[in-house]
């Protein structure tokens, strides 16, 4: 269910659930529009937009938890917040990301943490990587009826070995690696892969070899779509603000306004009237 802007009071408008083969279907044809969300009260507010598919990201590491790192979050953190978000959400595709570890050592672990996130309401795991022992895994996963989103670039689980969250494919030879990289995830089954903070150019280049959608972060406009962490793009945190993110709101602002004029009203014994 969506609602138009079109009106001053926004009526519903019925849409039709977004599934993988949705998604599949939009590229080429469409941009496709994805947000990360971590509970139910955002979730309700998503549902009554035109996003396609919402991510539980283990960026709730940073936003939620108040961590410096997403390698700490749990498999259990990230299906605790898609149950909060499954409540709500209804219409866009529900991804879960699987967590630092979740995946790429021991199959029935990785089987066995994509059960858990499925259980608690995702329709589809987002795992970062494409060693071999990840895309063989992926194969496994996608054979037993488990979407798999790949995600490749800046890995920010990897980021220790990546030095830091720099900009990847700069050179030649990283183009081609992020190049074969994408095709070794979509030949394992991946039906879209994350492009984070990789070089436009490079961006474009799998883009357009793929079948598959790209859905790009810091990854510039040629991705078959794009990705933000929603309290990011509200402006919840002004202070933060890299090259590719853009806010749409001022929330930060409004918010703390909204605490002190509450606080105000009570002092002066305006609130309650």
């Amino acid at each position: 269910m969506v609602y138009s802007s079109n009106t001053e009071n926004a009526q519903p408008i019925t849409r039709k659930k977004t599934r993988v083969p949705d998604l599949l279907a939009l590229k080429g044809k469409r941009k496709i529009s994805s947000i990360t969300c971590y509970d139910s009260t955002f979730a309700r507010l998503l549902e009554k937009s035109k996003v396609d598919f919402v991510l539980v990201g283990d960026s709730l590491g940073h936003v939620i938890q108040g961590l410096h790192s997403t390698i700490p979050v749990t498999v259990n953190d990230i299906a605790y917040h898609t149950q909060c978000v499954a409540r709500a959400l209804h219409t866009p595709l529900l991804v879960s990301d699987m967590p630092f570890a979740s995946a790429g050592f021991d199959d029935v672990t990785a089987y066995k943490n994509c059960e858990i996130l499925l259980r608690a309401g995702a329709e589809a795991v987002k795992i970062e990587g494409a060693s071999d022992a990840i895309c063989r895994q992926i194969v496994q996963l996608t054979q037993h009826g488990i979407p798999v989103m790949g995600h490749i670039g800046l890995t920010p689980q990897s980021v220790h070995a990546l030095g830091g969250y720099k900009i990847q494919g700069k050179t030649q030879a990283a183009e081609q690696r992020l190049l074969d990289e994408a095709r070794k995830l979509q030949d394992a089954g991946c039906f879209a892969i994350v492009l984070e903070l990789v070089t436009p150019s490079v961006a474009k280049l799998i883009s357009d070899d793929l079948k598959i959608p790209t859905i790009g972060i810091g990854a510039g406009v040629n991705c078959d779509g794009q990705i933000l962490v929603l309290q990011d793009m509200l402006g919840m945190n002004l202070d933060f603000k890299p090259k590719f993110l853009k806010h749409f709101a001022n929330l930060e602002n409004i918010i703390v306004d909204a605490l002190n004029t509450y606080c105000d009203e009570i002092e002066k014994e305006v609130f309650p009237e």
